[in-house]
């Protein structure tokens, strides 16, 4: 699939207008740029790497859980109609090791819907490819391009790409990762730290239909998740999110294929039949940042770029979701009013509304990884038996499953269906 109106062709010196310009062109960047694109918002994206790379099966072998909320975004902006294969997710069944305490949430006992669906990342960023290339000239991609520099006027946020081209642009959103470079070059500092620990991720294949049940053992080196995805010519199959600690993730990256597959079956128990690997191994290290404002004049903070969390809880790429979202809103907003769109007003709600629940979202996954990634035996008794009190209170739970689908707190429009 070829770039929505790539900036090919040109001379070295051109400039390039847009309304707002994205650093960024993953799930995040593309998200937000097919949004605005679909409200009247001229959007240049920038990227330094190819989406054909960022499409292949060898890039990235990692899944998201897209919560209700953000499977409703995505719908309202044209994307899901592009999502090939998504798995519902149905159930979730939370356990603590071998105990036999237990949390468990059912999708019925709040009605029809799903709690979220289980979509690969490569599924999610070729859908949101289409996507692109449906906004036609609402969209201009530049690929393979990264940028080297950035500075801010009176009027316009400029980018410099490493070719010499430049993008200008009222508002700039930096949406380029934890290890985002426009926001260093803008001066924003980041807080946090590393969990020692490593999260492997691989797909599995096994004997046994998965029944849209999602699966998260706490085992003392971390959570140890497998994840319902769609089944793929019959096959059935899984996402399996194994959070081992940094000094041994690297032994078990090295087995071959028949040793690493039997960790797994020690660690899933024989529920889903017989296993198989499918595809290659992936790995990342694991830790928590926050960037100590999202805005900076004419620059905006989003996704992994303002927030980066513990996957603990599914909840990472959907906060970046809601990002999106509020911005969209803020941002078609300050145009409707014919305000400059980067004005303070706009920015700075953009800032309080999103930044409360980041907070909030990265305390409790750390709190979540600190309590449950240890075999501290009166901490280990204490949530085994929290983790059974819970799953007697159905009021307790209802709130737990709503929260899980993205669906309570002050959402923005395009969140809320």
């Amino acid at each position: 699939m070829t770039d929505p109106k790539p900036l090919a062709n040109q001379p070295m010196t051109a400039v390039l207008h847009a309304d707002v310009a994205i650093v960024g062109g993953g799930l995040v960047g593309a998200t937000l740029a097919v949004a605005l694109a679909r409200h009247g918002i001229k959007v240049a994206v920038a990227d330094r790497l190819d989406p054909a790379v960022m499409t292949g099966e060898q890039f990235d072998g990692r899944a998201s859980a897209v919560a209700l909320s953000s499977q409703r975004l995505l719908a309202a902006i044209g994307v899901w109609e592009h999502v090939a294969a998504a798995a519902p997710i149905r159930e979730i069944r939370v356990s603590d090791g071998p105990s036999l305490f237990f949390l468990h949430y059912d999708h019925a006992v709040l009605g029809n819907e799903p709690l979220g669906f289980m979509a690969e990342n490569r599924v999610l960023r070729r859908a949101l490819a289409a996507a692109l290339q449906a906004a036609g000239d609402g969209v201009t991609r530049v690929s393979a391009a990264p940028v080297v520099g950035f500075q801010q006027d009176a009027d316009f946020g400029e980018l410099t790409l490493a070719d010499g081209r430049r993008i200008r642009a009222p508002v700039v959103v930096a949406a380029d990762g934890r290890d985002s470079f426009v926001r260093g070059l803008a001066g924003i500092p980041v807080t946090g730290w590393t969990y020692s620990q490593v999260g492997i991720v691989a797909t599995i294949g096994h004997a046994r239909a998965h029944d849209g049940i999602a699966h998260e053992h706490f085992l003392p080196a971390g959570p140890f998740a497998i994840l319902p995805l769609a089944d793929d010519a019959g096959v059935h199959r899984s996402s399996l999110v194994w959070t081992e600690r940094a000094d041994a993730a690297e032994s078990y990256l090295r087995m071959d294929d028949a040793a690493f597959l039997a960790e797994i079956e020690r660690r899933v128990g024989g529920f889903l039949g017989a296993l198989h690997l499918i595809g290659p191994r992936f790995s990342h290290p694991l830790g928590l940042q926050f960037a100590a404002r999202y805005v900076e004049k004419r620059l905006v903070l989003a996704g992994d770029a303002a927030h980066g969390i513990h996957p603990i809880a599914g909840q990472g790429l959907n906060l970046g979701w809601r990002d999106v979202a509020a911005l969209t809103e803020i941002l078609v907003d300050m145009k409707q009013l014919g305000l400059d769109l980067a004005h303070p007003s706009g920015l700075e709600r953009y800032e309080r509304w999103r930044r409360a629940d980041n907070l909030m979202m990265a305390g409790v996954t750390d709190l979540l990884n600190r309590l449950f990634s240890n075999d501290v035996g009166p901490i280990r008794l204490a949530r085994d038996l929290g983790l059974g009190a819970i799953n007697r209170l159905p009021a307790v739970k209802k709130i737990l499953m709503r929260h899980a689908m993205g669906t309570v707190g002050d959402l923005p429009r395009l969140m809320r269906g």
